[in-house]
């Protein structure tokens, strides 16, 4: 199963993880599904770590999973922010993914364990190049606007 989503800098096409992370998994595509994220900003961009993204008040403190709370982790040791492009939920701890997700432009063993990863970017790593190099803010904030116009699913992960 994949994903793409296309923003105001490119599309970044997305393979998602169903088997290993359903529930997450499930979350997101239905929320995507929903026209969610559409029209959403990315509220924070950290050169050499990541991009998050997710939150449809653009403050970083909002979103609620499709269950209307929190849905629990669902950490497995075969997926790890290994590489640039790890799809990620972004939590405030353990068990408290909602809609909030991100993009590693690193290697990041410090959060295997933490967050749970569900897809990487398999198509629009340029994208992802013109994402990282967005200045922000003192907050982590692009000072250009990096939006997420609008989200495809593709049933077939290679179309």
């Amino acid at each position: 199963m994949s994903v793409t989503l296309h923003t105001n800098l490119g599309d970044l096409k997305v393979e998602l993880f169903c088997e290993d992370a359903p529930r997450t998994c499930e979350n997101f595509l239905a929320l995507c599904a929903s026209e969610y994220y559409d029209n959403t900003s990315f509220h924070r961009n950290i050169k050499g770590f990541m991009i998050q993204g997710g939150d449809p008040t653009g403050t970083g403190r909002g979103g609620q999973s499709i269950w209307g709370g929190k849905f629990p982790d669902e950490i497995r040791d075969n997926l790890k922010h290994t590489n640039r492009g790890v799809m990620s939920m972004a939590n405030s701890g353990p068990n408290t993914n909602a809609s909030q997700f991100f993009f590693t432009y690193v290697k990041c063993p410090h959060l295997n364990g933490k967050n749970t990863v569900f897809g990487k970017v398999i198509d629009g790593f340029t994208v992802l190049d013109m994402m990282e190099k967005t200045p922000g803010d003192e907050a982590d904030r692009p000072l250009a606007e990096i939006r997420i116009n609008r989200v495809t699913i593709h049933a077939n992960p290679l179309a």
